[in-house]
This record gives C-alpha cells, structure tokens and sequence, in this order.
C-alpha cells in the first residue's frame, strides 16, 4: 500500500500524524445488545402469548349462570327455552352443541349416536346416565378454550381466594379447570349441556345457515348522444 505521506504532499503535519496512527475497530453498542426474551404465557386455546403493554387479556365471563335454566330475558329467550326443553333429550342438545362447535358434515349424528350409546350403557349397567360424562366433558373444556372463557378455579380464586397457587401456574391451572369440567358434567350434567348450548348459540351461527353474496345489478342511466 502506497505510503499516505508520499501520495499526498499536499497535507498538514497534523493530518500526517493522524494517518500514521494505527486504525482501532469500533464496537457498535447497539449490534452487541441483544434483547432480553419476553416471558411467554398461554392463553386458553392453547396458543402462546407474551406480556405486552396493555397486559394479559382477561378471560371472559360465561353469558349464563350453571343454573340458569331459562337464560336471560334478552333477544335469545326463546332460544333458551329450546334448549331448556332439549335438555330433557340431552342426546339431541349434545349433538347440536357439537355441531356448532365442530361445523363438520356428520357431526351431529356421530355425536348423537354415540351419546345414546353411552347413554343406554349407563342406564343398564349402573341405573344412571353417568357413562355419558366422560365422552361430554372435553366438549366443555373446548368451550372455554375457543372463547377465552373463565374456568371454575378462576372464579373460586377471584370470589374467595382459595386457588392462588394453581392459578398462577399455567399448566396446574389447565389441569385443574379440566378436572372441574369433568366434575361439572358428572354432578349437574344436563345443566352443564344447556349452558353451553346456550353459549354457543349466542356465540356462532347454525352451520347449516349459508350466508350467500347477492350481486345486484343496477341499470345504466339514459344515455344520449353529444352533438
């Protein structure tokens, strides 16, 4: 390489020095930080989720009390009452609710089907529909995933306190809401089917109800021709 002083005559003793001076890497600060990874939560369906700004998104309240039979007074009342009395044929209400939640072909009659099996298999062996619960409670648990909805130990912790250790823990909290499910369904099986259908219907639409595009067509205007 040619020499800097030879090359250039023209420069000031002082610049001369400066070139001489070996040449030291600078270390950029901001390449060498790495960021600090943010602490990940999950949320009720399961997907991962990171405190932001705003915070942890609050799950919801379900529109229904357990004992509500007859829902509330508002614009789905008589479909409360529907299924209120579907709730006497719990092998029916159960394939519809899984029919809203699944919106697969087949659902309803796979659904049905197999709960009046289970539901002739209880009242035969043990005198009581207590078969059927073990094949309903997930249908509950994917509820309350699907729509962010409160558990049972959420709001025995948030009205008295008593679950704070398993609500703060991710995985004993999903264990235990999946364990109040299954307790929900043994012990107040047909009031747990109507709430949920009750919940699903205020939430998602028949999947048999298509709504299809209309294309209407307007007629041009009276045309005329320029002179």
């Amino acid at each position: 390489m040619a020499n800097n002083e030879e090359s250039n005559p023209l420069l000031s003793p002082e610049v001369k020095d400066e070139l001489k001076k070996p040449n030291k890497p600078v270390i950029s600060s901001a390449a060498g930080t790495i960021p600090a990874a943010f602490p990940m939560t999950w949320t009720a369906d399961g997907l991962p989720m990171g405190h932001g700004v705003v915070g942890e998104l609050n799950r919801g309240q379900w529109d229904s009390g357990l004992c509500a039979c007859f829902g509330r007074n508002d614009e789905f009342c008589s479909s409360d009452i529907e299924v209120c009395l579907l709730g006497m044929a719990p092998c029916v209400l159960y394939g519809s609710n899984a029919e809203r939640l699944g919106s697969a072909p087949g659902t309803f009659a796979n659904h049905c089907l197999l709960y009046t099996g289970l539901y002739m298999l209880g009242q035969s062996f043990f005198g009581s529909n207590c078969v059927a619960p073990f094949f309903t409670y997930p249908t509950r648990t994917a509820i309350r995933r699907k729509f962010n909805l409160e558990g049972s130990c959420e709001a025995l912790n948030r009205s008295c306190g008593c679950c704070g250790s398993f609500v703060e823990d991710e995985v004993q909290r999903e264990q235990c809401e999946s364990a109040c499910d299954f307790a929900t369904h043994f012990f107040c099986h047909p009031c747990a089917l109507c709430q949920e259908g009750r919940e699903l219907r205020r939430r998602l639409p028949h999947p048999g109800f298509n709504a299809q595009q209309v294309v209407v067509m307007i007629p041009p205007g009276d045309q005329t021709m320029g002179r």
